[in-house]
């Protein structure tokens, strides 16, 4: 009998290779920082998994959003990505990658994942795996193409491919959803009354009445005394009044909204003092204490369920709750222009971009993206006033993301959604290049430190590689970084003698511990003292994790590439 025990996941080869990823420093590039000096925002160029490793020191538990656009897998080469890779490969990727995403996640955070057919089902079960079936929230179907011109031309294969698909993940806590609502196509026709014989400052006045939590006597008499006037009048018989015609009549509605209202009947009890239910010959009207207003008929009774009618109006309703199914994202025309950049068959339409930050972010909330692309997320989050990360390794992080920020901070990009948002620059960004392996073998195939590093971003790489926080102590330096308020890292390259160790011993405390790591050293210093550990490098770095390595990409190609059209309709057949 077999006691394994057992559990429902998915496998494939190699799916228990770890990865010992190496720790990496970020290197700040002054010269290619861009607008406020002061800002927390980052552009970083270098391998995503890599960089991604290098935030999580610093960032574990900040990221209140991460969205990423990975390649999908789908055998076809674009301009900037080599979309084709073996599917075990692919998995094992995309796997040590989300890994790193949930540790970076906030307890509120949410992740969402954009992808097609090609291997959704399978990231799908891969993320039930890693941040837990039950943190799932929503698959997102986004309308993505129209069903015209090329795609059209193999609808005798298959059913053109009009949507891809948004996994979303919480890490814990599900932060209340503030979905983008969109218009309604239509007119709702139960909205179908009209507010006459008041003004629209009169209408105004009333409809900010409602926006209070809780109305007050004088509350209740202006809205009395507004409704004690206004009539209430049909579409049938306000239209012929006034000859609009049935070609004008919708498009008067929706500039009229703020005026058209939808009479509800209700046998609620409206709980007010007695007071405050007036009445006159015509019609009784109360502003309720939860900031609803009713009409009641001539010789209501206050204090019973009779039927009375409860007013709606109809500008507070023109918008709906997308819901799982965004169909009015737009990725044809100006869309290819946003930014100011081209990125074939990739960029994705800003306002999809801005439908997910505003469900879950507020401003100022920390926005990541490490597939960065043309810099859409980063552009994106920037105008909405939340801070970003933004991660890409290919040369178009120089062509395309900089370029955009900087027009983005400046002002000057007044596309995609700058005018929703009225943005008119402001801000900033810092610029990092992800720092080479910190070891590398020489051309007698012997280990050493790269000699591009200099003492700093030794200091700062061994801190890191030690699990310690690189924080340089400007009173004593043989304090680098810390572990704890009492254990310190000191990182040199200098021979380390008995009498250099008892110069430092007498910079610390009793209670102070230090580890210092050094390329040389004399062999009496090893157990010289009991709160002083001495560490031989690069040898005491080698077993940890893989030097040397310069990426793990996504974006490979397969030695022999497919027809991604009619190879993939011989598979399926």
């Amino acid at each position: 009998m077999n006691n394994k025990k057992q559990k429902l996941e998915l496998t494939w080869i190699g799916k228990d290779r770890e990865m010992n990823l190496e720790p990496r420093i970020l290197v700040e590039v002054p010269e290619k920082n861009y607008g406020d000096t002061n800002t927390e925002n980052m552009l970083i160029h270098g391998d995503n998994l890599l960089a991604l490793k290098a935030l999580e020191q610093d960032y574990s538990g900040k990221i209140k959003c991460i969205y990423i656009d990975p390649p999908y897998n789908t055998g076809s080469v674009f301009e900037h990505y080599d979309d084709n890779i073996e599917h075990s490969t692919w998995l094992s990727l995309m796997k040590a990658r989300l890994e790193i995403l949930k540790n970076l996640l906030s307890d509120e955070g949410c992740i969402f994942v954009q992808i097609d057919d090609n291997e959704q089902a399978y990231l799908k079960i891969l993320m039930d795996e890693i941040f837990g079936r039950h943190n799932f929230v929503n698959c997102i179907a986004v309308k993505m193409s129209e069903a015209s011109g090329v795609k059209m031309a193999h609808a005798d294969k298959r059913l053109p491919k009009l949507k891809e698909y948004i996994l979303l993940f919480k890490k814990n806590t599900m932060p209340i959803l503030k979905p983008d609502l969109v218009p309604l196509e239509k007119w709702n026709d139960e909205y179908k009354h009209i507010l006459v014989n008041i003004s629209d400052e009169e209408i105004f006045k009333l409809k900010n009445l409602l926006k209070k939590e809780c109305a007050s006597q004088e509350d209740v008499l202006i809205c009395e005394s507004i409704l004690k006037v206004a009539k209430i009048e049909s579409f049938t018989s306000f239209f012929e009044r006034n000859k609009i015609s049935k070609n004008e009549q919708n498009d008067w509605k929706f500039k009229n909204a703020y005026r058209i209202i939808q009479a509800v009947g209700s046998s609620s009890v409206c709980r007010l003092a007695k007071s405050q239910c007036r009445k006159n010959q015509e019609v009784a009207a109360v502003l309720s204490s939860t900031g609803l207003i009713y009409l009641y008929k001539e010789n209501f009774d206050r204090d019973s369920k009779q039927p009375r009618v409860q007013i709606i109006f109809a500008d507070e309703n023109l918008l709906q709750n997308p819901g799982d199914f965004w169909t009015d994202i737009k990725t044809t025309g100006a869309v290819a222009q946003e930014g100011g950049v081209l990125f074939e068959n990739s960029k994705k339409p800003e306002l999809l971009m801005k439908k997910i930050i505003t469900s879950v972010t507020e401003e100022g909330d920390l926005v990541l993206d490490s597939f960065l692309g043309s810099g859409t997320t980063a552009a994106v989050a920037h105008k909405m006033g939340r801070k970003w990360i933004g991660i890409e390794l290919g040369d178009h992080c120089y062509t395309h993301c900089e370029p955009r920020l900087q027009r983005v901070v400046d002002g000057t990009d007044q596309g995609g959604i700058s005018k929703a948002v009225n943005w008119q620059g402001g801000g900033g960004y810092k610029f990092y290049e992800l720092a080479p392996s910190l070891l590398k073998k020489d051309e007698f195939g012997e280990w050493i430190i790269e000699p591009k590093y200099d003492a700093e971003m030794l200091a700062e790489a061994m801190a890191k590689n030690e699990g310690y926080k690189y924080s340089p102590d400007g009173n004593n330096p043989y304090k680098q970084g810390y572990s704890t308020e009492k254990d310190f890292i000191f990182t040199t390259t200098q021979f380390i003698t008995a009498e250099l160790l008892n110069k430092i011993q007498h910079e610390l405390k009793d209670d102070e511990s230090l580890l210092i790591c050094t390329t040389h050293y004399e062999e009496n210093c090893i157990d010289k003292f009991s709160n002083i550990t001495v560490k031989k490098i690069p040898q005491s770095l080698l077993k940890r994790c893989e030097f040397g390595k310069l990426e793990y990409n996504l974006n490979v190609t397969e030695e022999e590439p497919r027809d991604t059209e009619d190879n993939d309709m011989e598979e399926d057949e």
